[in-house]
């Protein structure tokens, strides 16, 4: 076995330690397998397969461990039902629909409490408040939604129920990470003013992450259609804004590997841009991957750079495994993409090209083959028309971001009614809003699978790894006669 299998062997037993322990507690075994683990490496240790074995079981044992670990924090509940007056700091705030999320964080305890209220006063990052509230441990309430493990993944273990706020004139946070959100707020500001709802909710969706501000019939509308994908921050997203920009950048005249730097680049400003949020971190990481696997000219055997990415973020959180569906899509995007890509070369897709659109369609489909159980076993949904809205969507994505995005730019210095890229931007903006609603008005869009189990997805995807090997097994035949 070559060290590159090797490597790769030992961070897929790494992910399936973690997997294992998030989904079934297998720490009664752990010892037993320490013990084997350290008897094989003593006695075998001249025997290479034993030692590997050996070395195998210890990475196996230490990823239960470290699961364990994080699944034992997360049941933090030492400050249920008190209520609390102190100082709190400002992490996080979103917008909903009628409603913000607030996450702060106690000064006393440093505790992290997510706080729900209303519109009429805005709160950001780095915020200086007095809170006077009743901590509550988040309840589920949802049999197919874990809401208590899904703030916990995040370090939030508590409600603010019935709180009070009063706003200080005090700010605390780092001016860097909050010079970057307030830029994203001014953006997201200069869109709302320039484009008109729901088509300035979709903009900055696409442009900045989340469908909060969409309205819950144009979200089921998304759903129904598949279509969730480009107003989420994973690497679904990120992938296909990365292919454009390569696209983009061959286009103005770069080499190709000068177009795969740029690519990076707008990658990182991208993320940036939003504030750098987990979500959006780890998807940039896989989106970085892919890049790096094609620009080494090696995109079929880049399992090693993505497994690794993998298994460094569930290091330092293994709770992201289960319990973050954003993790989830953008780690198997990334891994659809790589795996199935090189048979565009077999399909001859130059040829059916069109200008790059041919190959964005392919890229999604790769990715659509990996990430549908998911969320399939999520949503316990699956949609029947994904393929046909995805291929009349996603090749004018691109021009409703860039206008969209030159529209919030443009709201610097031009009024809102002379902004001719929100004009722009609006009947692409429209145009998509009005498929996406037609497409989800059939019947038969979307169907409810009941219950797609955990055995289904497995399944699923053995099956899947089977049919590749086999694939994989006859081309490595054919290359051999043809020699």
């Amino acid at each position: 076995m070559t060290k590159s299998k090797i490597f790769l062997v030992g961070t897929i037993v790494w992910i399936g330690a973690v997997g294992l322990q998030s989904w079934r507690d297998f720490s009664f075994g752990n010892f037993p397998l320490l013990i084997l683990a350290i008897s094989l490496a003593a006695v075998f240790w001249k025997n290479k397969t034993a030692f590997l074995l050996a070395g195998f079981l210890l990475i196996f044992v230490l990823g239960v461990w470290r699961s364990e670990n994080a699944l034992s924090a997360a049941q933090e509940n030492s400050l249920n039902g008190q209520k609390i007056q102190e100082k709190a700091r400002v992490l996080k705030s979103e917008r909903k629909e009628t409603t913000q999320k607030i996450v702060v964080e106690l000064e006393k305890s440093r505790k992290k409490v997510l706080l729900t209220e209303n519109l009429a006063q805005q709160y950001s990052y780095g915020q200086d408040l007095e809170i006077e509230c009743v901590l509550k441990t988040p309840e589920n309430f949802d049999d197919n939604f874990d809401y208590r493990m899904y703030l916990a993944k995040d370090k939030i273990y508590y409600l603010g129920d019935k709180a009070k706020i009063i706003s200080t004139d005090r700010w605390q946070g780092n001016r860097i990470y909050g010079g970057f959100l307030q830029i994203k707020k001014s953006l997201e500001k200069n869109i709302d003013r320039a484009i008109s709802q729901p088509q300035a909710a979709l903009a900055n969706g696409m442009l900045f992450g989340g469908s909060g501000a969409m309205s819950e019939k144009m979200q089921e509308a998304f759903s129904r259609t598949g279509m969730t994908h480009i107003v989420a921050v994973s690497g679904f997203n990120v992938t296909i804004i990365a292919e454009y920009l390569v696209l983009v950048g061959i286009f103005l005249g770069l080499w190709r590997n000068q177009a795969l730097w740029a690519a990076l680049i707008g990658i990182f400003i991208f993320v940036a841009m939003i504030g750098f949020p987990a979500s959006a971190v780890r998807a940039g990481v896989m989106g970085a991957v892919l890049i790096w696997a094609m620009k080494s000219g090696r995109l079929a055997n880049s399992l090693n750079a993505i497994f690794l990415a993998g298994a460094v973020m569930l290091w330092f959180n293994p709770l992201l495994l289960r319990y973050d569906v954003g993790f989830q899509l953008s780690f198997l995007a990334t891994l659809g993409i790589v795996l199935f890509a090189p048979l565009a070369e077999k399909i001859s897709l130059k040829k059916y090209d069109f200008g790059g659109i041919g190959e964005i369609i392919f890229l999604t489909l790769c990715a659509q083959i990996l990430v549908w159980p998911i969320i399939a076993f999520n949503f316990q949904t699956v949609s029947l028309i994904s393929l046909l809205a995805n291929i009349l969507i996603l090749p004018v994505i691109p021009l409703a971001m860039l206008f969209s995005f030159l529209a919030a730019l443009s709201g610097f210095f031009l009024p809102d009614g002379l902004n001719a890229m929100a004009w722009l931007a609006f009947l692409i903006l429209d145009w998509e809003i009005k498929v996406i609603e037609f497409l989800g008005s059939f019947s038969w869009a979307s169907r409810e699978l009941g219950s797609f189990s955990v055995l289904g997805v497995v399944s699923y995807y053995l099956i899947l790894a089977f049919i590749f090997f086999l694939i994989k097994l006859k081309t490595k035949i054919n290359d051999n006669e043809k020699s």
